[in-house]
């Protein structure tokens, strides 16, 4: 570079330093985008999670997939059952000549054998509309069924009007065969009934429980009646409480597993005739409005009430109002009349 070019280039020097003495440091700083925008950080998503077990789903989109709720047989001829184990909450509730019956929610996993499946009952009024479910059952009391077509109420998937999603086993004589499948019948609603696909659903409240107590409560007894008697016992090692029915474990058909439940929880309430019914030994139990409850978690008892409207499921409180929390799993309601009690140890 020859003395003539190097002066020119320090005189553009000096002009751009006088220059950026003259703007000051405000008017430099200005010709940058403001620095809030680049700063600020997206809030964390938190994990999605299942509803009705607390547990962690696979996306947003998935806690949303509407439940489904089964009618499933418990006489004796009808054991063992199918598919029990991939439910996330089972009702359990008595009916004529003291033995019970399951309504079976389904969102978390989508089982393609569940049965036996059998009629609807009055207890169902509650529970489906509860859980906006998807109601799949085979027919019912004429009074039963009348109920059942009220669009406000029921997304009805009763096997009389939808045979697709149910099937006979050739292993059990009739009426104690009928399954059915959780997929298929999701499918069918949608598409042939136009049924919604989603709805958000309002779950119980869940806690992350110590596994450090000693267990206080180790057996529950809960006798529905002097042929059906459930005692629940709890495995410190799993968390879990194992099912049995009269003193034999309740082992599923397809899985081979004995019934477990992470959560117990009693639910006493008023049981009656239900009189729209010609059959006397029809009942209705009471599952809106409110009650007494006893809550069984890693071996503790948690003794409180329940409370539910038309379209949501229970809530449990303990006696000075606050929640009872349930463990992340799954839960059985026991069902029971308000003049019975249960037995533990």
């Amino acid at each position: 570079m020859n003395r003539r070019s190097i002066l020119i280039v320090a005189t553009f020097i000096a002009v751009g330093l006088s220059l950026s003495a003259c703007m000051g440091p405000k008017a430099l700083d200005a010709v940058w985008p403001a620095a809030t925008s680049e700063r600020a950080m997206p809030r964390p998503v938190g994990l999605a999670r299942w509803p009705l077990t607390g547990l962690q789903a696979p996306s947003p989109a998935a806690i949303t997939a509407r439940i489904v709720s089964v009618k499933i047989e418990n006489s004796p001829a009808a054991r063992p059952q199918s598919g029990l184990d991939k439910a996330d909450i089972v009702y359990e509730t008595v009916t004529e000549g003291g033995i019970t019956r399951f309504n079976a929610l389904f969102q978390s996993q989508t089982p393609k054998v569940v049965g036996p499946v059998r009629s609807a009952r009055p207890s169902d009024f509650s529970i489906v509309p509860q859980y906006h479910a998807l109601f799949a059952h085979c027919g019912g009391d004429p009074a039963v069924r009348k109920q059942l077509t009220d669009r406000s109420r029921f997304d009805d998937m009763d096997q009389f009007f939808n045979p697709g999603p149910y099937f006979r086993s050739k292993s059990r004589p009739a009426p104690h065969n009928l399954y059915m499948s959780v997929p298929k019948l999701r499918a069918a609603a949608i598409s042939k009934r136009g049924y919604k696909a989603t709805e958000v659903v309002q779950g119980p409240a869940f806690v992350h429980a110590s596994t450090d107590g000693t267990p206080t409560v180790r057996t529950i007894t809960v006798p529905f009646s002097t042929s059906n008697r459930v005692t629940w016992r709890y495995d410190k090692a799993t968390k879990t409480y194992k099912r049995s029915v009269n003193g034999s474990r309740s082992r599923d058909k397809v899985s081979g597993a004995q019934y477990s439940a992470r959560n117990v929880v009693v639910l006493w309430t008023t049981v009656r005739r239900y009189t729209p019914s010609h059959d006397p030994q029809e009942l209705e139990i009471e599952l809106t409005g409110s009650g007494r409850a006893s809550v069984f978690r890693d071996g503790q008892r948690f003794d409180g009430t329940w409370a539910a409207g038309a379209a949501t499921p229970p809530v449990l409180r303990t006696s000075d109002g606050g929640a009872v929390g349930l463990d992340e799993g799954n839960t059985w309601f026991q069902v029971i009349g308000n003049d019975q009690d249960i037995v533990m140890n």
